[in-house]
């Protein structure tokens, strides 16, 4: 993507050596630091109860707490885990802030319906990926609720279903261990504007907290605006060995992110957008009971029961595909009467009649009103979704700190039980592109069903279908103590789920009916070892496995007879498989907690039975299958120094392959090397062939994190991260073979490497009050996290066109396609006060 400020293409040969030679160097320093040290414990569960130092977890665990956070000025968890946790990264496919594609590893928790899901969320031990889809919601979690959180890496069946590549657990403050009360407010470039608040404390035995958020930001790009509402609240009771605590939150969030943009539009106008609006409305509503019961001096009992509701409303302006054959239009004289008669009275119009006016509206208005083949007269179309969700369970989990078999062990054995219903409804309605490139819609036609299709009509997009899960679970672990300075961990989870679908619109399972009951049964298992030859030194190794179910989503469009387009449309639902990852790592760690600490380790991720979604031939068309393998394997190394009072410094790098392991065909109708092009028809439809090895896209091989923290006595404090990530390749270029010929493909086709600079400060000028601010980009670096490949129905001054070329010798017309890319944000400026009291 072009750039004011050269971005870097990988990471400095410079950098690495230093972090390379910091690594060989690490023991020695290790052992000369003071013995005394701050032990970092982390759970091993969803659920509370066992608790370990992380010298006894057989993996490369990442945490942070909730100083950690507010010290960096992140915007929420997202922006905190991208700039400060190693191996993960952010593609900001939807553009907004808070609905980012969150990538740990290569594998990714979405909030877009059809990505494929492979990191799972718990809060409290509430599992947040949504029933429908597995997706999951960033603007539902409320940073200023966060007390600790915990990125557990690899496939720990412990963590349940979809957790392929990791873990990430969240607990959440309480009055006991957060008194006290706080206001904050932020404003900042763009139109930010924030309030947040809140308050904690105890009396006798009760204990309580309360906290909330509000947050208004207009947005760097065209009509990107975002308001966010938040309130999250834990009453609880501690009375001996007793802990009951209830926590309630509540979200109500509209957001806009107007996605990617065609690389030669970003050239005229970094701000503008492809088409608008994209916007998403979600509510969502909370309870969880938790339970901490001392049953003897090795014994404790720990579980929770919840329920959550969720509504999503998504609205959507897009080109209409089905119209790029079309060219200027002019009605008339029978069609205008017709018009007239109809009961349509708007034209002419001051400045804009039918005869100086392109067909995009009066053609769609038109042949809408008169029921004439609209899906291809209409240049634009909206698409609308509901979704209801309500998910609701229990879990319980038995604890053990004691002696196992003759040795020192820490155990657990639970059972979860976890239910969910949900309600997609969707639909389209024709319309047309205004100069702006924001899309009108021309209203019902017909009979009105389908927002604007009439029944028999071409453009169908309707869904209407619901869906029951039910997912039982056994799962047990034990820490064994097996020698002075070794444990060794072993766990497993047994689940079984049954899926059942019902399609209001094709009943009774004939073909296209989304009919479909469906069950899955596995047991996962994984197997560690820790090992502490000398003080400031442990090594682990361990091997799990993890698994996760097919989503409604994918179950409704697996049909080759019946394919279907993304993100959303559906078709009949074969069966598919399970998907199985297999996570080998291993590694060497040392140093002294909260003065040097340093970490080098080695992972290997196989995924067995990957869902892809494939072409169907050359039409565009296409459906998910279990195609086959995939890998994601890395180098990881991290360091942590103090070396004065007051000074912390730390770098994270990563290196990463994901690769397919399996040949498969897939659509490739934007990308140069298709078989169509090959066969010297370019910019028609056609596939292109993944083979064994091909680089997965939107997975940076290279990431480096640099930060420092610096307080000047009790006043002044300073900070400044950077995250350096390597080129991408773009969704659409899985062959790699992809190449621009200035007429019918534009783009490379990859996003290249770019590093970003964060700045903060802040100063206490007295007691309980502090002033902070912050740069983001500072050195206004324009970048993209994301590209895709893809047709565009825009010229180079960002005109609708329709296909600009004539009919070839096979007689297709060939579109322009280009690269698409999710552009960073500029340079941007915030300031807030908080006090606390």
């Amino acid at each position: 993507m072009p750039s004011r400020k050269n971005a870097p293409r990988c990471l400095h040969p410079l950098a690495l050596a230093s972090i390379a030679a910091t690594a060989a160097l690490a023991p020695a320093w290790a052992q000369a630091q003071v013995q005394s040290q701050t032990v970092e414990i982390f759970g091993v569960s969803p659920l509370s109860g066992v608790d370990v130092p992380r010298e006894r977890i057989p993996a490369n665990v990442q945490g942070a707490r909730a100083a950690d956070i507010e010290r960096s000025q992140a915007l929420d968890l997202t922006s905190f885990m991208n700039r400060r946790l190693g191996s993960v990264f952010i593609n900001e496919v939807q553009n907004n802030p808070f609905q980012p594609d969150v990538n740990f590893r290569g594998f990714t928790a979405s909030p877009l319906l059809g990505t494929q899901q492979g990191l799972s969320l718990y809060v409290d031990g509430v599992r947040m990926n949504q029933p429908f889809g597995d997706v999951v919601s960033w603007d539902l979690v409320p940073k200023s609720a966060i007390a600790s959180m915990a990125l557990n890496p690899g496939s720990n069946p412990l963590f349940g279903l979809n957790t392929l590549g990791g873990a990430l657990v969240v607990q959440t403050k309480d009055g006991r261990k957060n008194p006290g009360s706080s206001v904050q407010v932020q404003a900042g470039s763009h139109g930010r504007a924030a309030v947040e608040f809140e308050h904690g404390g105890r009396s006798g035995e009760l204990h309580w907290f309360v906290t909330g958020n509000k947050f208004h930001e207009k947005g760097w790009r065209d009509d990107s605006k975002s308001d966010m509402n938040q309130l999250f609240a834990k009453l609880g009771r501690r009375s001996g060995d007793t802990d009951l605590t209830l926590t309630a939150s509540v979200a109500d969030t509209d957001l806009n992110g107007n996605g990617m943009q065609v690389q030669h539009l970003l050239e005229r106008d970094y701000a503008s957008v492809y088409t608008k609006p994209d916007n998403t409305k979600n509510r969502a509503f909370l309870l969880n009971l938790a339970l901490s019961q001392g049953l003897s001096e090795h014994w404790t009992l720990t579980g929770n029961a919840y329920y959550r509701r969720i509504k999503t409303r998504t609205y959507n302006g897009d080109l209409n595909d089905d119209s790029l054959d079309q060219a200027l239009y002019q009605p008339n004289a029978d069609e205008i009467l017709a018009l007239t008669d109809a009961g349509y009275t708007g034209f002419p119009t001051a400045g804009e009649s039918p005869a100086n006016t392109p067909f995009p509206k009066w053609r769609c208005i038109a042949n809408a009103l008169l029921l004439d083949e609209p899906a291809e007269k209409c240049t634009g179309v909206i698409n609308q979704t509901s979704t209801n969700q309500s998910h609701y369970g229990l879990s319980g989990q038995l604890n053990f700190d004691g002696k196992l078999l003759g040795m020192d062990s820490k155990s657990l054995l639970g059972v979860a039980l976890d239910f969910s219903r949900s309600h997609f409804i969707q639909g389209s309605e024709l319309g047309y592109v205004n100069a702006d490139r924001s899309i009108t819609g021309v209203g019902a036609i017909g009979d009105g069903v389908n927002g604007g299709v009439a029944d028999g009509e071409p453009y169908d997009t309707r869904v209407d279908l619901s869906g029951r899960t039910r997912i039982y679970s056994l799962f047990g672990s034990t820490i064994l103590n097996v020698a002075p300075g070794t444990h060794l961990t072993l766990s497993g989870r047994y689940n079984h789920s049954s899926v059942r679908n019902r399609d209001a619109i094709t009943p009774g399972g004939g073909a296209g009916s989304l009919d479909g009951d469906h069950s899955f049964s596995r047991f996962n298992p994984a197997l560690g070892l820790t090992f502490t030859p000398m003080a400031g030194i442990n090594a682990w190794a361990g091997i799990s496995q993890g698994s996760r179910d097919p989503s409604s989503i994918e179950l409704g469009c697996a049909d080759p007879a019946n394919p279907c387009k993304l993100p959303n449309s559906f078709a009949g639902d074969p069966p598919l498989q399970q998907v199985v990852t297999t996570t080998f790592e291993a590694g060497v760690r040392g140093g002294s907690a909260g003065q040097f600490a340093w970490s080098l380790g080695f992972f290997r991720s196989d995924n067995k039975d990957d869902l892809l979604f494939v072409a169907d031939n050359a039409s565009g068309f296409g459906y998910f299958k279990n195609f086959g393998k995939t890998r994601r394997q890395g180098i990881e190394l991290g360091l942590s120094l103090q070396p004065a009072k007051g000074v912390t410094v730390g770098a994270n790098y990563t290196w990463l392959q994901a690769t397919y392991r399996s040949a498969e065909v897939v659509n490739g109708s934007s990308n140069s090397s298709n078989e169509s092009a090959e066969d010297g028809f370019p910019g028609v439809e056609g596939t292109i062939d993944i083979h064994p090895g091909d680089r997965i896209p939107l997975v940076p091989r290279q990431m480096l994190k640099l930060y420092a923290d610096i307080d000047i006595g009790d006043a002044w404090s300073f900070g400044a991260d950077v995250n350096a990530v390597g080129r991408t390749l773009a969704r659409g270029n899985e062959n790699g073979h992809h190449q621009s010929d200035g007429v019918f493909y534009l783009g490379e086709g990859h996003s290249a490497g770019y590093s970003v600079l964060n700045l903060n400060a802040a100063w206490k000028p007295t007691k309980g009050l502090k002033l902070f601010v912050q740069i983001n980009n500072a050195l206004d670096r324009n970048y993209s996290s994301a590209a895709q490949l893809g047709p565009t129905g825009f010229d180079d001054a960002g005109n609708f066109q329709s296909r600009p070329f004539a009919a070839d010798a096979n007689g297709d017309r060939p579109l322009r396609h280009a690269t698409f890319y999710a552009p960073g944000a500029p340079r941007s400026f915030s300031v807030g006060l908080k006090y606390s009291f």
